[in-house]
């Protein structure tokens, strides 16, 4: 477009140099003077020409450099608004974490307290203990004093295990809930199991200081769970003992008073002769505990003929029934199919029941695929067992959150166990 523009102008300066050249030339200046004038008048307008040229070019360059400042000056007020708001931003985001530090910091000062006073508690309780173990009116075999050596020392030297056991959604098996066990092992390594240790540990108070540590650490993997995003609950077993002890019990009841973020996850669970022998402070204290949200379990269930009101007034929301248990309490009755101990209700109504009152039946102890089809049947939502999945021992690194209580108990047993033994 430019070419054809400066032919077109070209041709018109041509045209007018040689009318002007033809001007002169007739009116008798010769064809000398006709072609001065012709050069003359092109190198004129060829000059005007440029000049011309260059000023309109110098007038857009002007305009583009007015549009380039302009632009710059718009991309520099862009450029101040955006520094502001990330300094609003640096300061919100130091604020928060200056905020998250403090509440870490109030929430790491409450569990140093309480495990502070938590072991002042076992330290008072210990001395009466080793005073009892050397009295003379008290004897025990040499078996049994050599199995409660094991228990202290596996207390005191921090030898206590957290295992998970997954508690599936039927059909589809899918992972919603863990239940928590304790783990004790000797010098060797050798995991201890609660039959084992039990007949020795409960008459010395020793249960209560395992259920403690089992709390803790429930709870530092529920926080776990929780950083990671998923909705996962866990059962954590109460003892009587813990929800019994006017010591210590208030000194929890505050630390999950400041965690009640985690009341949806954390499920405390009970035996079902602990729930019907229990007295009116631990259930004033489980009523506690419901108040922030907490829920209920109950397992080692015997008998199928529930209290579902007293369940439901006391916040259980859970059930576990063996499968083996519930399916030998099946039998056929004028054509029905019913529970033995609840001849007036089918079988499969017995989880329609618990739901009216908000309690969902757990299969526990699941071992076949057979087992697996009758509680289907059934209508039982939930399972557990070894053929879902075995229980799991807890990393040492996942463990190490909980140390705290587990270091002051390993001091204070020792502090104790060698003022006895001297």
């Amino acid at each position: 477009m430019r070419k054809l523009t400066l032919g077109l102008l070209t041709g018109a300066y041509l045209c007018l140099s040689l009318i002007v050249a033809l001007g002169l030339w007739r009116n008798g200046g010769g064809w000398g003077a006709g072609l001065s004038a012709l050069i003359a008048c092109l190198g004129l307008a060829f000059a005007l020409h440029g000049i011309v040229g260059r000023f309109l070019e110098s007038a857009q360059l002007r305009a583009e450099i007015d549009a380039v400042r302009q632009a710059h000056g718009l991309l520099l007020t862009q450029l101040e608004r955006v520094d502001a708001r990330l300094a609003e931003v640096v300061d919100t985001v130091t604020v928060e974490n200056l905020r998250r530090n403090e509440e870490l910091s109030d929430e790491v000062h409450m569990l140093e307290d309480m495990v502070a006073r938590m072991g002042e508690r076992l330290e008072a309780r210990l001395s009466d203990q080793m005073a009892a173990a050397h009295s003379p009116e008290r004897a025990r075999s040499p078996q049994s004093h050599i199995l409660l050596e094991t228990v202290r020392d596996a207390l005191a030297d921090n030898r206590v295990d957290l295992y998970l056991q997954p508690v599936v959604g039927l059909p589809q098996r899918r992972t919603v809930f863990y239940e928590s066990f304790s783990r004790l092992r000797d010098e060797s390594g050798r995991v201890m199991m609660p039959a084992e240790y039990l007949a020795v540990a409960e008459p010395e108070g020793l249960v209560a200081a395992i259920d403690n540590l089992l709390l803790f650490r429930c709870v530092q993997i529920v926080r776990r769970l929780a950083k990671q995003d998923r909705k996962i609950g866990i059962f954590c077993n109460i003892s009587l003992a813990s929800l019994g002890d006017e010591v210590f019990f208030p000194q929890f009841l505050e630390f999950l008073q400041a965690n009640k973020d985690m009341a949806g996850a954390l499920i405390f669970e009970l035996g079902q002769s602990a729930f019907d022998q229990r007295g009116s402070v631990e259930a004033r204290h489980m009523a506690r505990l419901a108040d922030l949200g907490f829920r209920f379990s109950i397992d080692k269930v015997h008998d199928l003929d529930l209290d579902f009101q007293d369940l439901a007034r006391a916040d259980v929301k859970f059930v576990k029934v063996g499968a083996a248990m519930l399916l030998d309490q099946l039998e056929e009755l004028n054509g029905r199919l019913v529970i033995r101990s609840l001849p007036d209700l089918q079988a499969p109504d017995f989880a329609n029941l618990t739901r009216r009152y908000g309690i969902e039946v757990i299969a526990e102890k699941v071992e076949s695929e057979r087992q697996v089809v009758d509680i289907l049947e059934l209508d039982i939502a939930y399972g557990q067992g070894h053929l879902f999945g075995e229980p799991r021992a807890i990393r040492d690194a996942v463990l190490a959150e909980a140390d705290p209580p587990a270091a002051f108990m390993r001091d204070a047993m020792r502090r104790r166990a060698v003022g006895g033994r001297g």
